[in-house]
């Protein structure tokens, strides 16, 4: 596809093999498809890699953070469970919220916890509120320590963000899905990869190897969730979509069966 902006005439031609469109530059459209360039643009040039949070790095995009942040007060869980750690800016981002809503508590899981980063998560103001788990968020001793220290009756959400090979995810959702409470969300994190493949810093195996992928898979034999984007708790503009590194990562539990 190529994408010419006219700043002048306040157009945005896109050409396909397929077709080829004039669009104002200031529409909806015109965003959507400006913001598809920016943020494979932005990957490539590590963009999510320059934000922090209380200190810590979070290697997040700001906009899934703060669509993340609108259904945590919303769901108001009392668990939420990360698959990945790194640097531990998103544990710290999650126990901040918990500490705000005086609600929660946050499992941080990941193959290996780097010992930098573990003595920076634990002498945090706010460790009082992680657990950190080493080891593989796929093997049985790890799924089996996390599903013990859930109670029954706690709401839960879980969040995806370790190795985002599709069979890796694919795992972990079946591994997680039954903490899961009703109306909250097993989220499976950088979808983007699919359209990352032909970025200089891409993959090509990425075009059908990544956590969408898994998650597409999963709601087809799992009638219990569906797929959705939550719904934006507020909005005064004519945009629906967000602009993320998420796309295809909401999986909502529901009371009622999808519908075939």
């Amino acid at each position: 596809m190529k994408l010419i902006i006219d700043t002048t005439e306040g157009k945005l031609t896109s050409e396909t093999e397929a077709e080829t469109r004039v669009l104002e530059l200031y529409s909806k459209e015109a965003f959507q498809l400006i913001s598809e360039q920016w943020l494979k643009i932005g990957w490539n040039q590590k963009y999510p890699y320059t934000f922090t949070w209380l200190g810590r790095p979070i290697v997040q995009l700001p906009e899934d953070m703060i669509r993340v942040q609108e259904v945590i007060y919303r769901v108001r869980p009392d668990v939420i469970i990360e698959t990945g750690v790194a640097h531990g800016g998103s544990l710290i981002y999650y126990a901040s919220l918990c500490k705000v809503m005086e609600r929660g508590r946050v499992m941080g899981i990941d193959i290996e916890i780097r010992p930098a980063n573990r003595r920076a998560i634990e002498t945090h103001e706010m460790s009082h509120l992680i657990t950190l788990i080493e080891g593989s968020s796929t093997s049985a001793d790890v799924v089996q320590q996390v599903h013990s220290l859930v109670k029954s009756n706690e709401v839960v959400l879980v969040i995806l963000d370790s190795n985002h090979s599709k069979q890796h995810v694919a795992e972990e959702l079946e591994a997680y899905c039954d903490l899961v409470t009703t109306d909250s969300y097993i989220v499976a994190t950088d979808g983007l990869m699919k359209d990352l493949y032909d970025s200089p810093k891409g993959n090509a195996e990425w075009k059908w190897d990544h956590p969408a992928a898994a998650a597409a898979e999963f709601i087809a034999s799992h009638p219990d969730f569906v797929l959705e984007q939550p719904a934006w708790p507020f909005n005064e503009s004519e945009l629906t979509e967000n602009i993320t590194h998420w796309p295809g990562a909401w999986l909502k539990k529901s009371d009622e069966p999808a519908q075939a």
